[in-house]
């Protein structure tokens, strides 16, 4: 089995840890910085809220129940979804959506060779 990696993240006092393969971590972090940098730019009345991923790390041990590792593939499916609703109508939200798919499919790739 290959290695995973956990990205840890924060949303206000919340905070996130997703499972990802080590060899795809980067792109979740790029993705999410990419997102932050852009989601100022969207107009629609709903706007996702999106956490910021503030570390990463190669071993993650919980130290307490009330936070659980969320599979990156569920988290990458639930961002894909919130987007998608964004109903926006003057900054190209197809282009982060792409992004988002490209990964969701690199995943969902990977998931099916490895399992």
């Amino acid at each position: 089995m290959s290695k995973m990696r956990y990205g840890i993240l924060k949303a206000q006092d919340q905070i996130e840890f997703v499972e990802m393969p080590a060899t795809h971590m980067y792109q979740l972090t790029a993705l999410n910085r990419r997102l932050h940098k852009e989601i100022d730019k969207l107009t629609a009345s709903h706007v996702p809220a999106l956490p910021l991923v503030v570390a990463e790390c190669n071993d993650l041990e919980l130290a307490l129940p009330d936070y659980k590792v969320i599979h990156g593939l569920t988290y990458i499916n639930e961002l894909e979804q919130a987007f998608a609703v964004v109903d926006e109508k003057t900054y190209p939200l197809i282009s982060l959506l792409t992004e988002i798919r490209a990964l969701q499919a690199q995943l969902e790739q990977w998931y099916e060779e490895e399992y």
